[in-house]
């Protein structure tokens, strides 16, 4: 999703709005455990799209957040596929109805993350993968502050290089920009919990996995599991 700076509404408001969710109640009364919010992040030509796609081939309980946006659809793309395509009339009216989790204005276009499908899948026990730049990330991890962040990050600059040239989609200036947005972009993997090194998709995909099982087990996010396990007829 294309972002920047966010306004309106504060990240305190929205975190508490967000986290008001219940987790759902399951077969017998058992409260199911809630999914995860993942934030997926990494520069261009980092690999993001290639690694989750073989992470969703592999995990069926995932689910990804589509953005919301103000712009035209480009060719090929499809409503609620690559973009929810709205009005700014509408967008504005989400923003004011509090129903967006993230959002920014780019280009004079809104960009955002609609609240209630990721709630929705969340309470159902699905996992919700946003694929968000960094920027995007801050605010999700200011509204959601139990999501699980992840950075991937290439092996080496000269290895993003050679993949973006590799692409051969983009001029030599596009190509130099998005290399300096990359170092940037690579510093701020200290604000993300993980970080994932794109040597390989199946070794990335593999330590995601892992990393996603482990989060599941952290006891935080097992609400009174010793009372449920006793009290468990």
């Amino acid at each position: 999703m294309e972002s920047g700076a966010a306004g309106g509404t504060t990240a305190g408001n929205r975190a508490a709005a967000f986290q008001e969710r219940k987790a759902p109640q399951g077969a017998g009364g058992i409260l199911m455990k809630k999914g995860l919010l993942i934030v997926v992040s990494s520069p261009s030509g980092g690999g993001k799209g290639t690694i989750l796609k073989a992470l969703f081939a592999r995990n069926e309980n995932l689910r990804l957040s589509v953005s919301a946006t103000t712009r035209a659809p480009r060719e090929g793309e499809q409503d609620g596929v690559h973009y929810h395509f709205i009005t700014k009339e509408q967008f504005r009216q989400n923003i004011a109805d509090g129903a967006m989790l993230e959002y920014a204005e780019y280009c004079e276009n809104y960009y955002g993350t609609p609240k209630a499908p990721i709630q929705a899948w969340l309470e159902a026990g699905h996992d919700v993968v946003l694929e968000i730049e960094v920027q995007g990330g801050r605010q999700i991890k200011a509204a959601a502050p139990d999501c699980v962040s992840l950075f991937i990050l290439p092996p080496s600059l000269e290895v993003l290089e050679k993949r973006l040239r590799g692409r051969g989609t983009e001029t030599e200036a596009v190509i130099e920009k998005r290399l300096r947005a990359a170092e940037e972009e690579i510093r701020c993997v200290k604000d993300y919990d993980y970080a994932v090194v794109n040597d390989t998709v199946e070794q990335a995909v593999s330590e995601i996995e892992s990393i996603l099982t482990a989060e599941k087990l952290r006891v935080s996010r097992e609400e009174n599991i010793a009372e449920r396990i006793l009290n468990h007829a």
